[in-house]
């Protein structure tokens, strides 16, 4: 059976108008240890009495081991009438919730020896790769391979992390970070900024069966749309790795 633990929130900001970005520590004491690209699962109840729980990746940045005062961050969207958003809404720094995990294979594999990754994302399933970082530099220093992060937002105000990803693309030969803006552009807009769904913009990577790895996160629509013109390029399933997302009431 899963380990269940308290979680206190030390830190909060809104990342956007409605996305959340939240600190914890173990309430416990304990350090927490994770895979870039798992996720926790929060547990609560309704009203009513009746339990519930769901599901956020972890996008905290580790470097190293786990330890004590690592936060452990996540992302979360409020969704009108929500019970978690009534949950998150209501929380304050002290605040403790339960929690259980980490859980989940969206990783990167030691096994790995692609020549590119192509990480696909809209909203908050750009979370996953936040906590990539670290891993996809070692793996563009160690084995010289490239990373593309295809992020996909309505406007530059919902570009989750954005600015993070824009530096680490700077400081980061190998890496590249396209932002796709689906209804408002930047007032001044970056040589990768793009205009349109991030399934649009697929193709003109000309993604590669041999040498790709893909990772697909977030909206279950892009998911599927990106899924498809991956398999039309001849990407094998198993190099297909998908995590969609679905905002839960």
């Amino acid at each position: 059976m899963p380990e269940h633990f308290p979680l206190k929130l030390v830190a909060s900001h809104m990342l956007a108008a409605s996305v959340r970005h939240l600190a914890f520590v173990r309430a416990d004491g304990s350090a927490l240890d994770f895979i870039p690209g798992q996720f926790l699962q929060v547990h609560f109840s309704y009203a009513d009495g009746k339990p519930t729980k769901r599901s956020y990746s972890i996008a905290t940045v580790r470097d190293g081991t786990a330890d004590l005062a690592d936060p452990i961050e996540i992302a979360v969207s409020y969704v009108s009438g929500g019970a978690a958003t009534e949950l998150f809404a209501g929380l304050a720094e002290g605040d403790t919730i339960e929690a259980s995990g980490p859980f989940g294979r969206f990783c990167l594999m030691p096994s790995d020896h692609n020549r590119r990754y192509l990480l696909i994302a809209t909203g908050t399933g750009v979370t996953p790769y936040r906590a990539m970082l670290p891993s996809l530099r070692r793996a563009i220093v160690d084995r010289g391979c490239e990373v593309i992060l295809l992020f996909g937002a309505r406007s530059p105000d919902e570009l989750l992390y954005g600015a993070e990803f824009v530096r680490f693309a700077e400081t980061t030969p190998g890496f590249r970070f396209i932002a796709c803006f689906s209804r408002v552009m930047p007032d001044v807009a970056r040589p990768d900024d793009r205009k349109g769904y991030v399934q649009d913009h697929l193709s003109a990577l000309a993604p590669d069966p041999e040498g790709d790895i893909a990772y697909l996160c977030g909206n279950p629509n892009m998911v599927d749309a990106c899924f498809e013109t991956l398999k039309n390029a001849g990407l094998p399933v198993p190099r297909i790795r998908r995590e969609k997302y679905v905002s839960s009431r």
